[in-house]
């Protein structure tokens, strides 16, 4: 492949008013108005704070950055938790169809990702071959915290999913943690955007704790894991895991130490940091095959362009080849062979497929 590509490793795509079915309003669960002004829950709104939310604008973004192709995740709003089990099953099979068809329509733009309720792990088992086996999508999201089905909360990577890691590696599927819905389990005032700017960043570096003492990145070879954000707190918190698995082995028997999953190739972080000095730390720790250009658009948290917060689509690795914290080899990778890697693993047939799905325009 001669041709350097530019793939978006995170991305967000709304569905238009029109396209959202009656049942995600009448129940309240999701929506978006007829003004494409705001997103919406029961007691909850969100401002739609870019036209690139939806596709034929984000189609038109992404050919002014010039970004060949994006990895459009699951909404964060649906992933089910607190639903009634068939209105959750109805609302994430609407989601899983909606992104099945967006990649259908537009194979070189977009590859998308598909969600499932691990609190129900049957009915998640059966999704998970429908979009695979029926659909055609072969990248599955999922939160890193869950509501089961007595309405305790749960770490993605407990003991009791398994079966879905199981499945995962069997059909060699790249997966996406993302954060949310930590106001609903954290016992604080939701203030000063506290949860998007805070605790999210904990989310993944809890989950990134226990899929790695779990060796599930070892367990299940042929999964392939990206942590949203840079899996930031689980940066700057390795040390301080080392020191307290050595410190207290009674915590942690028939677990695997901190130091055996870094750097390891099954295990993939996004360089949505915000700051070099955490790209930095980022690379330092897990080196830079396993970063993932992830731009987290449209929101106004993702590297976006915005004069105020002084950004542009691709600026941090823009500025880490500046302050010489990669090279441009590496820089390419990141923005195309890392993010291909992720998705396709050591299939090399895939990636082929992949790569001429992206160069078909």
């Amino acid at each position: 492949m001669d041709r350097k590509l530019r793939i978006n490793g995170h991305s967000h795509l709304l569905p238009y008013p029109e396209e959202i079915p009656q049942f995600l309003k009448d129940n309240e669960i999701f929506w978006v108005d007829q003004d494409k002004k705001y997103m919406l829950q029961k007691g909850w709104k969100r401002p739609v704070t870019d036209s690139s939310f939806f596709l034929d604008e984000k189609l038109e973004w992404m050919e002014r950055y010039k970004i060949d192709h994006a990895v459009v995740l699951n909404l964060s709003q649906l992933y089910g938790n607190g639903l009634r089990l068939e209105t959750m099953k109805k609302a994430l099979r609407f989601q899983n169809d909606f992104n099945a068809r967006i990649q259908r329509e537009n194979p070189s733009k977009f590859t998308c990702g598909f969600v499932v309720h691990p609190g129900y792990v049957n009915g998640a088992l059966w999704e998970i071959q429908r979009c695979v086996e029926e659909l055609g999508l072969r990248l599955l999201c999922l939160p890193t915290h869950y509501m089961d089905t007595i309405g305790s909360w749960q770490c993605i990577f407990d003991e009791e999913n398994e079966k879905i890691f199981e499945l995962c590696s069997r059909y060699n599927l790249a997966v996406e943690v993302h954060p949310y819905d930590g106001e609903k389990f954290v016992k604080l005032e939701n203030r000063a955007w506290r949860f998007h700017l805070i605790w999210m960043l904990a989310q993944c570096a809890d989950a990134y704790h226990f899929l790695t003492l779990n060796g599930y990145q070892d367990k299940f070879p042929n999964m392939r894991v990206c942590f949203a954000h840079g899996g930031q707190l689980a940066q700057i918190n390795l040390g301080r895991r080392i020191q307290g698995f050595d410190g207290r082995p009674d915590l942690f028997e028939g677990m695997q130490h901190p130091r055996k999953a870094v750097g390891h190739k099954n295990i993939f972080f996004d360089t949505l940091v915000h700051d070099t000095g955490s790209l930095k730390l980022l690379i330092e720790n897990q080196g830079t095959n396993q970063v993932i250009l992830g731009l987290d658009d449209p929101y106004p948290l993702g590297e976006m362009e915005s004069e105020p917060q002084s950004s542009y689509p691709g600026k941090i690795l823009d500025l880490a080849i500046e302050r010489e914290i990669i090279n441009e080899s590496e820089y390419d990778s990141i923005w195309s062979q890392n993010v291909i890697q992720w998705l396709c693993g050591d299939d090399e047939l895939e990636k082929k497929r992949l790569v001429d799905r992206i160069l078909s325009v």
